[in-house]
């Protein structure tokens, strides 16, 4: 799912592209892409584009304001695999994956969702408290303060990665970054937000910060004058998201992980969690008993003695 560093890239991409331009033509091909019924999306035709800002993993595109109350705005929520691309001005909607088509004068942006399951979606919210009713609320941690954010996320008793991940605590941090943050704080993400001291949870708030801070940096020099095309949650530069069994680029042990629903978190056993070794319900269930319980014992049941 595209996070905080994602869509700010974005809305950067999409500023000089659409920014004072109207919206000529909207074409929906999904059904079940439009969630709101009043104001119809038709009525943002001919509308000047005036605003664009993240609410959360949503990007918003305000139109052509007469009074606080006469603005409109477009709330896209990309989910997992929902994905922008800029296209030449009347680009047709993709077959297979393609939901929707935003005609500009300049260009075409195309909403697409590599996925059977259709989860993306398209809300249009008239004025200020309309936008308001689609915000999670959760904190805004690059402009929160170290005390606002340790108030915050003490306040119910969560895993840091529960807390991290969580829209209504902490804005715009997912699966993806939420893993690349606690290692960077060298947090376990099972231990518990109330059992952390003030030491601790300050680590965590100056983690959060420099890892989505550097990944916008890195972002943006990646995508140049362009727009981002290959929005992905498993990037090589990641230190352990998405590289189980791959060695932790701190310590060289291998990285772990705990499956559990459709995600996953990865961990590196030796910096985050003192070389405990958490059961992963995919083999744990199998394994039950003989489940390694620290990284010595996963490291020779992964690479048994030849002898």
């Amino acid at each position: 799912m595209p996070e905080l560093p994602d869509i700010v890239v974005y809305l950067e991409a999409l500023k000089p592209r659409i920014e004072g331009r109207p919206l000529e033509a909207v074409r929906i091909a999904s059904p079940f892409l439009v969630r709101s019924v009043e104001p119809p999306i038709t009525a943002a035709l001919g509308r000047h584009v005036t605003e664009l800002r993240r609410l959360g993993k949503r990007i918003v595109i305000g139109m052509s304001p007469l009074g606080d109350e006469d603005v409109l705005y477009l709330v896209f929520h990309l989910m997992i695999a929902g994905r922008l691309r800029w296209r030449p001005r009347g680009a047709a909607v993709p077959g297979r994956v393609g939901l929707a088509a935003f005609d500009f004068p300049d260009g075409t942006l195309l909403l697409t969702e590599a996925s059977t399951k259709k989860r993306a979606s398209l809300h249009l919210a008239r004025g200020r408290a309309g936008l308001a009713a689609l915000a999670p609320q959760g904190l805004e941690v690059l402009d929160a303060t170290v005390d606002q954010f340790c108030t915050t996320v003490r306040r119910e008793n969560h895993t840091l990665k529960r807390a991290l991940t969580d829209p209504r605590i902490l804005s715009g941090i997912g699966n993806a970054y939420s893993d690349e943050i606690l290692h960077a704080a060298r947090l376990s993400p099972l231990a518990l937000t109330t059992a952390l001291g003030d030491d601790e949870l300050a680590r965590l708030y100056h983690a959060v910060r420099a890892t989505l801070l550097a990944w916008v940096e890195r972002l943006r020099q990646e995508m140049g004058d362009g727009f981002p095309e290959k929005v992905t949650a498993f990037r090589a530069a990641m230190a352990v998201h998405g590289r189980y069994r791959e060695p932790c680029p701190v310590c060289g042990s291998p990285v772990q992980r705990i499956r559990y629903a459709e995600n996953e978190a990865n961990y590196c056993a030796t910096c985050q969690t003192g070389g405990k070794v958490y059961a992963d319900r995919a083999l744990s269930r199998l394994l039950k008993a003989d489940w390694p319980r620290s990284l010595e014992d996963w490291e020779a049941r992964m690479n048994p003695d030849p002898d």
